[in-house]
């Protein structure tokens, strides 16, 4: 028995380079493992709830209103502290609840002096989200194009799609040929308007799922902001005049019911605005939000706006106004404090593994501290 043992000792100690380097990258893949699977199997053994209420800004009370739970039962308060059964809930947020309000019999007939319909409440109402998950996403560069006078209720898809390159190129997906009739008309039209190739920002919908279409929002390679769509199977292109210093580094065409608005823009410096119906730049008045890594939800009625935005440091709220977009509120969640079992699991393991990300669709190895 002493003399095997001797004798593996002896090979251990002469292995070929092969077999120590399969050892070498079996150690590695086991660190890499654990890296991965043991932070993911802590948190989730660890993981408590946290949720913030729902909240919304009440042009009835002028005041941010929430609902939430609270040992278990239904909460409704204000963010003074007082109390709200559920019926005076739906009341204070008329242009929310408006389905519930009617079907009680309750709805107003003016707010704040203005007469008020649930038609007119419905079709003011919208609500628009960003999260970085959709922002940094990447696209196939292909778009297709609405017809935007159409004459019909329903819309439907186009046949061909176009790519934006040196010029605009229509292509017929049935047989993978270029229409290029309608290529030199619309390439002509953006040449003439003076539109720089290649663009560098493009924003659209291209969905028969909406009441409208307004076409395509771009910059060009200079950055010049234009409103590119088809209208009677034309094309139809519209420079727009932004304010000094502005550089758009997203964009959404909104497309809402009420049809006063055409795009949200968000520059580089973080600044706010919103393309109006009449080709009007108005910014909204809150601070520095950066799509790329903020989420942004907007729940908007014919009054007031409510805007939450989820960054690093908390969630925060803002209302402005519907007109001016001037804030008008402001309230934070602020951040929670680690838990104990955060606060541990820094230290036992302060290194992790992830392949995914909530802000992009990419899928790559990622490394990071076990608090981030």
């Amino acid at each position: 028995m002493t003399l095997s043992i001797c004798h593996m000792r002896i090979h251990d100690r002469h292995s070929s380079p092969l077999v120590r380097t399969a050892r070498c990258l079996l150690a590695v893949l086991c660190l890499l493992l654990a890296a991965w699977v043991l932070p993911w199997l802590y948190r989730f053994a660890t993981a408590g709830k946290q949720d913030t209420p729902f909240a919304l800004y009440s042009h009835i009370t002028g005041g941010f209103a929430f609902a939430g739970r609270s040992g278990g039962q239904a909460r409704y308060y204000g963010a003074d502290g007082q109390e709200f059964s559920e019926s005076a809930f739906d009341s204070i947020l008329p242009f929310f609840y408006f389905r519930q309000l009617t079907a009680d019999g309750r709805f107003p007939d003016s707010i704040s002096g203005v007469a008020v319909t649930p038609y007119d409440v419905q079709r003011s109402n919208f609500t628009f989200r960003t999260t970085p998950q959709e922002c940094n996403r990447k696209g196939v560069p292909l778009y297709p194009l609405l017809e935007s006078r159409s004459g019909r209720v329903d819309l439907t898809m186009p046949d061909d799609v176009f790519r934006m390159e040196r010029r605009m190129e229509f292509i017929d997906m049935g047989s993978n040929s270029v229409n290029e009739d309608k290529s030199r008309a619309f390439t002509s039209m953006l040449e003439k308007k003076g539109f720089a190739f290649p663009p560098s920002l493009i924003a659209g919908n291209g969905t028969a799922r909406k009441e409208y279409d307004n076409g395509y929002m771009m910059t060009d390679a200079a950055g010049k902001l234009y409103n590119v769509r088809m209208q009677a199977g034309r094309p139809y292109v519209r420079p727009i005049a932004m304010p000094d210093g502005v550089c758009p580094a997203h964009m959404a065409v909104t497309e809402f019911r009420a049809r006063d608005m055409l795009a949200f823009l968000f520059d580089t410096q973080g600044r706010f605005w919103v393309l109006t119906s009449e080709y009007d730049m108005m910014q909204v008045e809150i601070p520095p939000f950066y799509p790329e890594r903020m989420s942004m939800v907007i729940i908007g009625n014919m009054f007031d706006w409510t805007i939450r935005v989820v960054a690093d440091d908390g969630e925060h709220l803002y209302a402005v106004d519907a007109q001016t977009l001037e804030r008008i509120g402001t309230y934070t969640f602020p951040q929670p404090e680690p838990s104990v079992a955060e606060r541990i699991g820094k230290y036992l393991l302060p290194v992790k593994l992830t392949f995914l990300s909530a802000k992009d669709r990419d899928v790559y190895p990622r490394f990071s501290f076990f608090s981030e």
